[in-house]
């Protein structure tokens, strides 16, 4: 076997060329004339600027309503007890506390 004997199990396919004689002609499945025959055309999306400029779409939240938590006076073991106290033995982690 020798190297001029080989064939590959793939032929080359090669990238279409725009603009190459062929068929097609004049415009080369381009379309018409302006901005969008010409290389690089990619217009930016009219409705994107429109959602840039929406803070919701863009990401923004508001910050969620935190809501207090409501402790009754039966919970309280003795009203001197500070809310630090109250905290680790309920186990409760950054929410306001009402006593009612």
């Amino acid at each position: 076997m020798q190297i001029h004997n080989l064939k590959r199990t793939h032929k080359n396919k090669k990238d279409r060329l725009v603009g190459r004689g062929g068929k097609h002609a004049k415009t080369s499945g381009r379309g018409g004339k302006g901005q969008t025959a010409r290389a690089g055309n990619k217009r930016r999306p009219e409705l994107r600027d429109i959602i840039k400029k929406l803070p919701k779409n863009r990401g923004y939240r508001f910050k969620s309503v935190r809501r207090a938590l409501v402790l009754s006076k039966e919970k309280l073991a003795s009203p001197g007890e500070k809310f630090s106290d109250i905290r680790k033995r309920l186990g409760i982690k950054g929410k306001k506390i009402k006593i009612r």
